[in-house]
Parts: structure tokens; sequence; C-alpha cells
């Protein structure tokens, strides 16, 4: 007997009618990994499982650049990894280097401070990047800080962090570098073991477009070191547990989610016929810059800092007298979805994810839409 019709149910409470989605995630998923994900379950203990397992790791461990580091995939959101970075690897009371770009970074401190450890915080105002000389003028006045944090990419805010030149200062103060990369890893180059990156985590949903429910992280061998040392670890998120089961069994202690590894394993391997990982981020980059051009030919601005801007999302000012949820309301009655404003700006902007399946018809849709919106709303808009 088939119940195809309680599907249909379930589907008409998620999806009553059509959404384009330009959302911060979950994003849309790639046709592939939805197809992917239908495969009949196997026991993750199995020698099958095993398999793709060994097999994703090895395929982002490539991905990453991360060849001397360990490549770890475990049941979560990024979130986990963010508290795992400061379980395992600060001593209790320690001191933690917290750079504040937006939110997310907030959210970096609040992880510190729930764990029993110290933050030293580097603010800039929103819409700016943490530049390399003012963390430098920081770890010199910090000299005790053990470790320090870094959001790659600030959803809130639109701007993405020079990384690379950050984690060259915080390595030659001989400070570990723990990297939020949620919304920028695999949309914006990373190279782990050049840039000596101890961890740098990431979760499905954003750009390699797959649903929510996995979280994975490079980890460099100092931090497996520090953690040997560290008392009360945790359970769930023990990272010496973990790593021992990669390597025993090509597994993980809790149930990963199948589905989802074996999307993240198609998307590897559809990169891979793309071209590689080269073709893949200018794919990226280049559907930013469209979105962005297009952004500002309908007389908006920009909220993040011109250099600065953020490969996966894009924050812009509302128009005068209009408010960010206002956008956001009428654009989803016309089937777009995009963001609302985050934070501490939530009343002035607005956000438009590109992140997971997009296609060149989705942002005409998407701009064609705005322009209707906006006009209804009263924005004045010149005419090209």
């Amino acid at each position: 007997m088939s119940y195809i019709d309680v599907v249909r149910e379930v589907e008409r409470i998620l999806w009553p009618r059509p959404l384009r989605l330009f959302t911060a995630g979950p994003v849309a998923c790639f046709p592939e990994v939805l197809e992917a994900m239908k495969i009949q379950m196997v026991s993750h203990r199995s020698r099958e499982y095993q398999e793709i397992h060994r097999d994703t790791v090895l395929r982002l461990k490539a991905f990453l650049e991360a060849e001397k580091s360990i490549v770890l995939l475990i049941p979560s959101s990024g979130t986990g990894f963010m508290e795992a970075s400061i379980r395992n690897a600060v001593n209790p009371r320690g001191k933690v280097l917290v750079t504040i770009i937006g939110e997310f970074g907030n959210r970096y401190k609040e992880v510190v401070e729930r764990n029993g450890r110290v933050p030293v915080v580097l603010e800039k105002p929103l819409g700016k990047p943490v530049l390399p000389e003012e963390l430098d003028d920081a770890l010199k006045k910090n000299p005790d800080v053990e470790a320090v944090t870094i959001t790659h990419n600030e959803t809130s805010t639109g701007v993405l962090n020079p990384l690379r030149e950050l984690a060259r200062v915080a390595k030659e103060r001989d400070k570990l570098v723990f990297v939020d990369a949620v919304s920028a890893m695999g949309a914006t180059d990373i190279k782990v073991d050049e840039w000596k990156l101890d961890i740098v985590f990431t979760s499905s949903q954003k750009a390699f477009g797959i649903p929510p429910g996995l979280a994975m992280a490079a980890v460099s061998e100092e931090v497996f070191e520090r953690a040997k040392k560290i008392p009360e670890r945790g359970l769930y998120f023990d990272l010496l547990e973990i790593r021992e089961f990669l390597e025993k069994q090509w597994s993980t202690p809790t149930t990963p989610p199948i589905p989802q590894i074996v999307g993240l394993n198609v998307i590897l391997r559809i990169i891979e016929r793309m071209g590689g990982k080269e073709a893949w981020l200018k794919m990226y980059t280049e559907r930013a810059e469209k979105i962005r051009r297009r952004v500002l030919e309908l007389g908006l601005e920009l909220f993040a800092e011109p250099g600065y801007y953020s490969p996966t999302i894009t924050v812009v000012y509302n128009p005068p007298g209009v408010k960010g949820p206002v956008i956001y309301e009428e654009m989803r009655k016309r089937g777009v979805e995009i963001a609302k404003g985050y934070g501490r700006v939530k009343d002035v902007t607005f956000r438009i994810g590109h992140m997971g399946y997009i296609t060149d018809e989705d942002i005409e849709v998407l701009f064609k839409t705005l322009r209707e919106v906006l006009e209804s709303l009263g924005h004045n808009i010149l005419k090209k």
C-alpha cells in the first residue's frame, strides 16, 4: 500500500506554493543532492558506509588543501564545532581573543563564556572587517590568550574577513586559530595547511547546497595534542574520540547523518567534474558580483565595506522610510524568499543569500520582483 498522499500532505505544509530561495541558510539544494539522498539507508557500521565516509573525507581534505590536518564529519550544526574548539583546545579559565564583526562573532564569545573560558574582545563597527594590524595590536596587549577566533564570513553584515592575513598574524604570535567558516567554506578559497588553521568548520546547509544536519571541520595535530591535557571535554564533541572512530572505523561515535554525507560526496564529485575547486569558486564569485551589480542598479546601497564583500550573502540598506521585514514579506508574497536583516541591523537592512542551487533564471526573477516591490513601496528607481 502506498502512502504517497501522506507525503503530499506534509509537502503542502512546507511548500504551500513554489518559492525561489535566496536565504542565508538552509539554502536551495542541488537537484543531484536531493536525488542522491533518496538512496536507502545502510548501517553506519557497515563496510559500505565506511567506504562512503572514507571517500568523502579524502575528497574534502583535497578541496580544503588539508593533507596535514584531520577532517572530521559529525551530526551537528556548525555551532557544534564552535563549542568543540573551546572545550577541546582551551584550558579551563583560559583566555580566547574573540574577533567580532557581527552577530556570529558574538555567538563565539557566548560559547567561550558558557564553557568556562574568558573572552578578550576585538570588535569592529558593523560592516567593517578586522585588519591584520588591529589583530596584531590586540595580541601584543593580550599575550596570554591561547587562541584567536575569526568569523571568516559574517552573514549578518555581508563582510568577508581577510582570513589568510589574520591567520598569519595569529600564528606569528604562536596562537591557535579557530575559524568559523560556516557561510564561507565551499564558496571562497581556504588553504588549511598553508595558512596554518587549527580548526576551520562549516555545516552542510550553506555553500555546499545540502540539507542541514552535517558539520565538517579540518583540525590540526596541535589541537589534538592540547585536547589530551584538557579535562572535561564533554562527550558529544570530544575530538579525540571522534578522531579515534574515524581512524579505526571510518565512522563516527554517534550515528552520522548518512543522507547528508552522501549529498556532500555527490557535491565534491560534481566539483571535480566541473573542473575542480577553481571552477567551482569562480561560479560563486561571478554570481556574487552579478547580484551586487544588480542591487546597485536599483539605486540601493551595500552595507559591507568595499573590498571585503561576502561571496555568499549581500546585505543591503533599506530605501529611506522602508523597513527590511516589509521588503521580505512583500517579496515572499510574490514567490521569492530573501532573508531579513539580522541582529542589530535587522530594521535597516535586508539580505540576499546566493548560496546553493541558484540559476540565472532565478536571479532574473529575483530582481524583477525586487524592482516591483520597491516601486510599490515608493522607492524611485532610475530607469536604465
